[in-house]
């Protein structure tokens, strides 16, 4: 997923290729999905074992330091972007601090109450919002059964469908004079993609064995694979009536929007979710690579990196328009290397001299490492 979203961030041409590979789904689904799934994982664990206010001190501590690299990446985009930006007049950067450049100071006090999101910068607050609610959902799933966190959720983003965004907007504006444009507040319909995040705490507290059940069965996978094709044909137009109507410029667009987490949308992120459960016992151990493993666990520092040289980018060739294959495969290799070694300096012990420390036991050498 870090890998998809990076090329997808990156102005270079391979955006191109791996921007809703397989479908019409983005990598953000994923991302947001398995975020929660581990969080459930994580913290449901930590409540089976001890109290609620246990719970909410960790998730706030993690969250805490999310926000703190956030600041930190706003403080490069308002500071080294934004001057490229005003000097440059690079219609790429303009796009993406337009409104901080015309109302700077209620841009960095909305900024700082996770309100005003520049484009990119818009996944970490989601994620820091929806990780200050998990401890309540998963309270209230863990005491009063999980139909009473579901069902309030999949109604809020039927909600989110029938324009409850806008109405919540509409009336902050006119009764407490929010004075953000709506398409500055995120591009994230919050309303929308926190069904996600319900759903994968769900899944990573280890209640929908159900669900599982049938993401195996041999009905439910046969189906998937045909409507996996379906929409891989809608998604590149494969025969002459999705070539002569693209549905990515009709009025049925709605049903597969990103951003408001339509209901297409979903259903094809279910059916490639299906077939990823059935061949994840045959491609795991491929997938099992030491580079990959390390990017995975060092995710946070991971991610803003890649958003840090997704701004040194633009800053130098803005939208990638002309740029020759050589500049993008070299703007690639070099961010991956960044990104690669971020990973590998997070993933070292502080102290290398106590990294592996002899402990003589039964005239048998062991090496422990700290935890």
């Amino acid at each position: 997923m870090l890998i998809g979203m990076t090329l997808t961030h990156l102005p270079t041409s391979a955006s191109h290729y791996s921007n809703q590979l397989l479908g019409f789904v983005s990598w953000a689904e994923g991302f947001v999905l398995l975020s929660a799934l581990l969080a459930g994982r994580v913290y449901g664990a930590l409540l089976r074992q001890r109290s609620l206010k246990v719970v909410f001190k960790r998730v706030w501590t993690r969250g805490v330091k999310i926000y703190g690299y956030h600041l930190g990446l706003l403080a490069v985009a308002f500071t080294l972007v934004a001057a490229v930006a005003a000097n440059t007049h690079k219609a790429a950067l303009l796009g993406l601090l337009d409104f901080y450049l015309a109302h700077r100071l209620l841009a960095v006090v909305s900024s700082l109450f996770l309100l005003y999101c520049p484009p990119l910068l818009d996944i970490l607050p989601m994620y820091i919002l929806f990780l200050f609610l998990t401890p309540p959902i998963l309270g209230a799933g863990r005491r009063w059964g999980w139909k009473v966190v579901l069902i309030p959720s999949a109604l809020l983003w039927l909600a989110a469908q029938l324009g409850a965004r806008e109405l919540v907007d509409g009336f902050l504006v006119a009764h407490a004079g929010l004075r953000i444009p709506i398409q500055n507040l995120g591009a994230f319909n919050l309303f929308a993609w926190q069904l996600l995040w319900v759903v994968g705490l769900w899944v990573g507290a280890g209640r929908a064995k159900t669900l599982l059940n049938v993401f195996k069965s041999r009905w439910t996978i046969g189906l998937s694979i045909p409507l996996a094709a379906l929409f891989l044909v809608m998604r590149y137009h494969l025969i002459p009536y999705f070539a002569t109507h693209p549905v990515d410029q009709g009025g049925g667009w709605i049903l597969f929007d990103k951003w408001q987490l339509g209901i297409l949308r979903l259903l094809n992120f279910a059916v490639l979710a299906v077939l990823f459960t059935a061949a994840r016992p045959h491609i795991a151990r491929k997938l099992d690579w030491s580079p990959l493993v390390m990017l995975g666990k060092s995710s946070l520092e991971v991610f803003c990196t890649s958003l840090l040289f997704s701004f040194a980018a633009l800053s130098l060739i803005g939208d990638g328009a002309g740029v020759s294959p050589l500049s993008d495969v070299a703007i690639v290799t070099v961010t991956f290397f960044g990104m690669y070694a971020v990973a590998y300096l997070g993933g070292q012990p502080k102290d290398r001299r106590s990294a592996a420390v002899p402990i003589d036991a039964s005239k048998r050498r062991l090496y422990v490492r700290p935890l």
